[in-house]
């Protein structure tokens, strides 16, 4: 009883901290489990010296939604960096839940995959309102825009886009983020929402990216920067401490600026396939 699934990595263009509406994008970076039933008593992450909490409650909860009580092992791996803002945390949840669906040979509708990945995230303490958004855009690909209180998905459209990543070397997690300062701003928050309902991700994602920055003390200067390389629109993702743009064309001139500030600067593009079992 063997599963494999892989999931996608995201960049925010509305973080829902401050009013739990939130617009993500999936990118073509990706994270793959591989579960094992029938091995123990109880489900384990078998990832030495990472907190395997989140990946473990994500097999729980499949295998309790369809009544099975069996044991296994998960093992993950990924080319998304860890709390890094990239979405990390819901692409593990997603391909875990997809390999043990893929394990007991059994199907579900993809938002209710979703919701089990969200649940265990809940459960695991990593993420302030659910984050549903970013759930979606690793499960379904390219840019959702969600309700995360209600955790319906309002919009779902695919996205023909370059987008690059400045990855600094410090981490970040969600679960760290002031939540009251994020809140102050929600009225901007609001207005970025409202762009993003209208296909304007561009300017939702610079907004989002100009307000968080002032909000949880990060320097918005990557965003001027890559504004003025000619992208779309630029963002903080997440709450930090990655920053992404995206392109409608060549990323050579924003990478070599980018580049002179340090961290590591990946290239990517709109993933509009979503999650696989593989």
């Amino acid at each position: 009883m063997k599963g494999r699934a892989s999931a996608l990595g995201g960049a925010t263009i509305l973080n829902a901290v401050a009013t739990w509406k939130g617009s993500a994008m999936g990118i073509d970076l990706r994270t793959w489990a591989e579960v094992e039933l029938g091995v123990g008593g109880r489900v384990k992450g078998d990832l030495p010296g990472v907190d395997t909490r989140l990946i473990e409650r994500s097999a729980e909860l499949v295998l309790e939604h369809f009544g099975q009580e069996c044991g296994g092992v998960v093992r993950t791996r990924s080319e998304i960096p860890l709390a890094s803002g990239l979405k990390s945390s819901s692409a593990a949840a997603n391909a875990t839940v997809l390999a043990t669906l893929d394990a007991l040979g059994e199907s579900m509708d993809p938002l209710e995959a979703t919701r089990l990945g969200v649940e265990a995230a809940r459960w695991a303490g990593v993420t302030i309102t659910g984050a549903f958004d970013d759930a979606c855009a690793s499960m379904l690909g390219g840019v959702v825009v969600t309700d995360n209180r209600r955790m319906a998905l309002l919009k779902r459209e695919t996205m023909d886009a370059e987008v690059l990543l400045l990855v600094p070397p410090e981490k970040i997690f969600s679960s760290e983020t002031d939540v009251l300062r994020s809140r102050l701003i929600a009225p901007l928050a609001d207005v970025a929402y409202d762009l993003a309902m209208k296909g304007d991700y561009g300017r939702a994602m610079t907004l989002n990216g100009l307000i968080y920055c002032s909000a949880l003390g990060r320097s918005p200067e990557p965003i001027l920067i890559a504004l003025e390389a000619g992208a779309r629109g630029a963002s903080l993702s997440g709450t930090g401490p990655s920053y992404a743009a995206l392109l409608d064309g060549d990323c050579d001139r924003l990478e070599s600026a980018w580049e002179v500030l340090g961290g590591r600067v990946i290239r990517t593009r709109v993933n509009n396939q979503g999650a696989d079992s593989e």
